[in-house]
């Protein structure tokens, strides 16, 4: 059995349409989430799924050379649950390097957008769909790619587009761009896992 750690920060939509796709997969389990918030409604969603749900503070996630743990924690924790694939899913920390190096090529990510357009720092949710319609592009969409030390500058797995209409707004865009995310994330992990 594969095992699966879902990375969340907020309303968890992504982390529960995961868990979904996989409550009764035959070889793929989802059998942790991780939260960097004590409140978060991903807590809410995977409850009734029995998920078991984990939260780490600011101090967890910060480098070692700022005072903080590094990620050292985090690591601990999934090599203990034997964790195959590390999913972020809305996560909207820093991963630190102890965790980019210790699941390399085993932690995947999904922005939405089409890297390596309107990606790096300052650049999530609504962030993404405001720059999307300010720079005028016909189409968005999402993209799914390895974690690397580089925000969103890992090997690009996967893009899926939609378009982007005269009338768009951030949210009305971020609607179309969630579906593709509802969609094919939970196929492409499986991909990753077969």
């Amino acid at each position: 059995m594969k095992r699966i750690a879902i990375f969340a920060s907020g309303g968890g939509t992504n982390a529960e349409a995961i868990a979904r796709h996989f409550k009764d997969h035959p070889s793929i389990h989802v059998a942790l989430v991780v939260c960097n918030r004590r409140v978060a409604g991903v807590y809410q969603r995977m409850s009734p799924l029995g998920v078991p749900c984990k939260w780490f503070g600011a101090q967890e996630w910060r480098p070692e050379a700022q005072g903080g743990l590094g990620g050292k924690n985090v690591l601990e924790l999934l090599r203990r649950e034997k964790i195959d694939l590390v999913v972020l899913a809305g996560f909207l920390a820093y991963i630190p390097e102890a965790l980019t190096q210790g699941y390399k090529d085993k932690m995947v990510n999904i922005h939405p957008s089409l890297l390596p357009l309107h990606g790096g720092p300052g650049m999530w949710g609504h962030h993404v769909h405001e720059d999307v319609l300010r720079c005028g592009d016909r189409r968005s969409g999402i993209t799914i790619h390895r974690v690397s030390e580089v925000v969103d500058g890992g090997e690009i797995l996967f893009q899926a587009s939609c378009p982007v209409m005269a009338d768009d707004t951030p949210d009305s865009l971020a609607e179309r761009v969630h579906h593709l995310e509802y969609v094919y994330y939970p196929q492409v992990i499986e991909r990753l896992l077969a």
